[in-house]
């Protein structure tokens, strides 16, 4: 079964936060989910979110699901708030605790800060099989970008995460804690080992000068097209490139905030006792 499925494009980001639902009036899961933050005011909102909730609302869907592929280093989840105005459970994959391990030392968070990946409602293996509504749906465990990485293979549609982009953009780094290029591309051979009429919907776009973003390839075009993978490409050849490429990339602008936040299922630490929220800077620490 093919399901619909809704885009909605975070310019400020370049995420892509997915819908996916068999029809009007059924089941749907949200894919890798939009918390807007200002980082030079330190404040959020959910003028993303909201966009989401009215089409889910509009289209009379029931939300099952609200998916993470992994724990983002560029934006942050809404997760937490789109399941108390919609409910669904909130879920990403089970390596989830090998990242909680290593930024819950980076970020010296609260002792009692739990590393078994227990502020989700769900932790999923590997082709694990789960249902949204009548839509058959299965995780695919993809790491390399970093330890915890999924793909959600939905009907004919997968959604890919940070493990591709666009075939003009190419691959995800891998130089976060835990992320590793060999193994990347033994994630992405697995994607590319699906039929080739295969949807893909991949989690970020950052297009060249001449065209829009895009954010809906196939596993045919990728396999021909991709710049860092695709053409017949060795493992060897990707590593050198990716490993090259990421000695040059800046962190990203949000990856502070995002990081403590996500692996924290999207909640935002307890408040001060003076009531306000907040997120600590780890100096020289990554």
């Amino acid at each position: 079964m093919q399901p619909s499925v809704q885009p909605f494009f975070d310019l400020n980001t370049g995420t892509m936060t997915y819908i996916a639902y068999e029809k009007p009036g059924s089941a749907c899961a949200i894919v890798d989910s939009v918390l807007d933050y200002d980082p030079k005011a330190a404040r959020t909102s959910m003028r993303s979110a909201d966009a989401v909730i009215a089409f889910i609302r509009e289209a009379g869907l029931t939300v099952e699901w609200i998916l993470e592929t992994h724990a983002h280093a560029d934006h942050l989840s809404a997760a937490p708030y789109l399941q108390r105005q919609l409910g669904g459970k909130i879920a990403i994959g089970e390596s989830i605790r090998t990242v909680q391990g290593v930024f819950k030392k980076i970020f010296d968070l609260e002792p009692e800060f739990q590393l078994d990946g227990s502020q989700f409602d769900h932790l999923f293996g590997d082709d694990e099989r789960f249902m949204i509504g009548e839509l058959e749906a299965s995780a695919m465990y993809v790491p390399g970008h970093t330890p915890a990485d999924m793909a959600y293979h939905i009907g004919d549609a997968v959604f890919v995460g940070d493990t591709l982009f666009m075939p003009d953009v190419g691959t995800a780094r891998c130089d976060f804690p835990g992320g590793n290029a060999r193994t990347l591309f033994r994630s992405i051979q697995r994607l590319l080992a699906l039929p080739d009429e295969t949807r893909l919907f991949v989690c970020h776009d950052y297009p060249p000068s001449a065209r829009e973003p895009h954010w809906e390839t196939t596993v045919g075009a990728q396999r021909a097209d991709n710049i860092h993978v695709g053409a017949g490409k060795t493992e060897d050849e990707f590593v050198a490139m990716r490993e090259a490429r990421d000695a040059t990339l800046d962190m990203p602008t949000m990856i502070l905030p995002a990081i403590q936040v996500n692996i924290r299922a999207g909640q935002l630490p307890h408040a001060a006792g003076n009531g306000t929220t907040y997120l600590k800077i780890p100096l020289n620490a990554l």
